[in-house]
């Protein structure tokens, strides 16, 4: 069942994805109109969703004739984040660490939803085998199995 952010989320991707220049320029009170909610759910969404990370920038106007541009970045700058993302797990990880990692990942198209969940089955199931070092092992598939997708 999906959330409120997950619709707000969803929508906003299908206003980028139908554009021509992959931007999007959306009023927050419009937006929180539409779906029936508070300014700072749409907030939420735009801070946890359209990050830089998961490749989008995000400009911000605020007052009365203000308004959110949202673009999804190039597949050059794309493949440059996912490197820098890559290089940024450390030699220990936490599910819910590997988690976001992998979230970054699908948004960044470096991987597919598929994929999202077969590295996660894996990652539960190898660790759940082990009774030490499980943050490290957590770690280690996740950098091995990224690598060999990212350089197919």
């Amino acid at each position: 069942m999906s959330t409120l952010a997950d619709l707000i989320e969803r929508y906003i991707k299908q206003q980028i994805r139908h554009s021509e220049d992959q931007t999007v320029a959306l009023s927050r009170a419009q937006l929180a109109e539409l779906f029936s909610c508070v300014p700072s759910q749409i907030n939420y969404v735009l801070t946890t969703r359209f990050t830089l990370e998961r490749g989008y920038l995000i400009e911000s106007r605020r007052g009365g004739g203000g308004y959110i541009r949202i673009a999804q970045i190039s597949k050059a700058e794309r493949d440059r984040l996912a490197e820098e993302l890559f290089m940024e797990i450390g030699a220990e990880i936490s599910e819910r660490e590997a988690e976001q990692f992998l979230a970054s990942f699908h948004d960044l198209d470096v991987i597919t939803g598929k994929q999202v969940k077969l590295i996660r089955a894996i990652l539960q199931r190898e660790t759940a085998m082990t009774a030490q070092n499980r943050d490290a092992l957590r770690a280690s598939l996740l950098r091995g199995i990224i690598i060999m997708i990212m350089y197919k």
